[in-house]
């Protein structure tokens, strides 16, 4: 089926794109605010991929956010946010784990403490003291951190070799945590592929990958942070054309995405960003499927409990109006709505 029909197959009878099993028709309570407004409910929405530590560590508590995965923040954050109550929920990787004198480290964004750099892997493994990446590793589990960040970008610095690669990739899934990798450079994709990262931080933008890495990607069960709105910030661009067409690429030998912005990184709205969901949606992806990679809770622990999205109004009238229709979202208590 090529990709209109596909489209066309999305839509219900009326015409209005089909928005799938997670969204519900919803009414508001009576007793409650907004008493008997009527719209869409649907489960908590996630930004795969922020920095607090550029947007402000409570700057997102008035959004229709409900969780964040941080990737990449001084260890001082993550340890004060471990027993935050408020909203957004919060995931952290801590400090960017990178070659000695890697990308970002010197780079005036990059707060103190939020850049480790680790030494290559050295001696024949059998030592018991742990290696410099077993100790990286250790480290931001102690500090809270629930997911492990690499950072392979041959176009600003030296990177991880293989074997310390592997090694932090090892000591990660010990302590069962993921790996996300940010890849950027030639033959970076390949490299946390082949050393089987989970996650990538953002779709792959300076190469196109090809088709064989892709099925590899996918039988590996990797998903891909989408953060193309970055590239190019809504003006054409060569590296936002190949993001584009390796995610839709990889969506369509069924690689599972996940909504991210890299906010912090440039000028985006807190919150939603539109744009980056229209750009989902150029790359392929369904008003469902759009919808799946925003409430999808991974590598959250749980999805956040006692509350739900609320959109009000009528569902989006065409796929066109899909990312503005979800920018006006609002959180609200799950009793607060009924099922229509």
């Amino acid at each position: 089926m090529d990709e209109s029909a596909r489209r066309r197959a999305a839509n219900d009878a009326s015409g209005r794109p089909d928005l799938g099993p997670l969204a519900h028709a919803a009414r508001r309570s009576l007793n409650g605010e907004h008493p008997g407004l009527t719209g869409t409910m649907l489960p908590p929405l996630v930004d795969h991929h922020v920095h607090l530590m550029l947007v402000g560590a409570d700057a997102l508590a008035d959004t229709a956010l409900a969780g964040v995965v941080d990737l990449g923040a001084p260890l001082d954050l993550v340890t004060a946010r471990r027993h935050h109550d408020g909203l957004p929920n919060a995931e952290f990787a801590g400090a960017f784990l990178t070659a000695r004198g890697g990308y970002p480290a010197g780079r005036s964004w990059a707060a103190e403490g939020s850049v480790r750099e680790i030494d290559e892997r050295a001696g024949d493994g059998r030592g018991s003291l742990p290696s410099p990446a077993e100790a990286a590793v250790a480290e931001q589990l102690a500090f809270g951190a629930s997911v492990i960040k690499v950072v392979l970008n041959t176009a600003a610095g030296p990177v991880l070799d293989r074997g310390t690669l592997d090694a932090v990739v090892a000591a990660a899934h010990e302590r069962d945590l993921p790996v996300v990798a940010h890849v950027e450079g030639d033959g970076m994709a390949r490299l946390a592929i082949d050393a089987g990262v989970d996650a990538l931080a953002h779709t792959p933008f300076t190469e196109r990958v090809d088709d064989e890495l892709i099925g590899r990607a996918v039988a590996l069960g990797q998903r891909w942070i989408s953060t193309l709105f970055i590239n190019g910030y809504g003006e054409p661009s060569p590296d936002f054309d190949r993001a584009v067409d390796n995610l839709r690429r990889f969506h369509d030998a069924g690689g599972r995405v996940l909504y991210g912005t890299d906010l912090g990184n440039g000028v985006q709205p807190l919150g939603l960003n539109p744009a980056e969901l229209a750009a989902l949606s150029l790359a392929g992806l369904s008003a469902p499927e759009v919808i799946g990679a925003l409430v999808d809770p991974w590598p959250l622990r749980e999805r956040a409990a006692g509350i739900v999205t609320f959109v009000a109004g009528p569902p989006p009238a065409t796929p066109e109006d899909l990312p503005g229709w979800l920018a006006s979202a609002s959180i609200v208590p799950t009793e607060d709505l009924e099922r229509l």
